[in-house]
């Protein structure tokens, strides 16, 4: 309406003084602005918390718990104004692994995740890592039982024998091997390898597997993975 008529000729009709109309339109405005402006730098201080990993439905759900009533809308209207968002990890698909005979592949760990001395226990695993440049990237890990320290890792493009090869010999350096020491590890095609199973026979270590599927098997790495 305000379009079609004079905003001074409005005011008269209802016989109001068009100063009062403007005081109050200018009120509200500032107080939406400043609203605006606490709300934003609420949404920048959760955004970096998150390392810029957080979208509008995480923030939105942070904001509430603080006791700031929003909608998820007005936080991604907010962030596309402030010109930030989320950084969008694809989920990663299992498919490529290899299917993999347990037939023979005994778990001599047993879930005994208690070591007495160095190079008694080892456990390795693959863990995934999404990058914005490359995609999924991919670190073999090699942990102690003892003192669960990470002894040997190697980091690639690529999810290959080679990885997991590389990381074993790196922990061998760093705390040498035992005779009759176990190495545990799921049954991935990496780690039943003939390459990987040679290795670990020239160098006297006993190979145990974790169940198909079932991560407690190798529960010290899962825990350290899922960090």
């Amino acid at each position: 309406m305000k379009n079609m008529y004079d905003i001074r000729m409005l005011c008269k009709a209802v016989n109001l003084h068009h100063s009062v109309y403007y005081y109050h339109k200018q009120n509200k405005e500032n107080s939406y602005k400043k609203a605006n402006e606490e709300l934003d730098m609420k949404i920048l201080e959760e955004f970096e918390k998150s390392k810029r990993r957080y979208g509008s439905p995480k923030i939105t759900k942070i904001l509430k718990k603080q006791g700031i009533q929003v909608s998820q809308k007005r936080v991604a209207r907010r962030m596309k104004y402030l010109g930030i968002k989320s950084i969008i990890v694809k989920k990663y698909n299992h498919n490529g692994n290899k299917k993999v005979d347990d037939t023979n592949k005994e778990n001599l760990l047993a879930q005994n995740f208690k070591a007495e001395k160095p190079s008694e226990k080892w456990v390795g695993d693959i863990t995934y890592i999404y990058t914005q440049e490359t995609g999924w990237t991919y670190l073999a890990i090699v942990m102690d039982l003892l003192d669960l320290k990470i002894i040997g890792w190697s980091y690639g493009l690529n999810m290959t024998a080679e990885l997991v090869i590389s990381a074993f010999m790196r922990a061998k350096i760093t705390r040498g091997t035992t005779q009759e020491m176990i190495f545990h590890s799921d049954l991935g095609s990496q780690y039943t390898s003939n390459e990987f199973e040679n290795l670990l026979l020239e160098n006297n270590v006993k190979h145990s597997y974790s169940k198909k599927g079932y991560p407690y098997d190798n529960a010290s790495m899962e825990s350290f993975n899922a960090i």
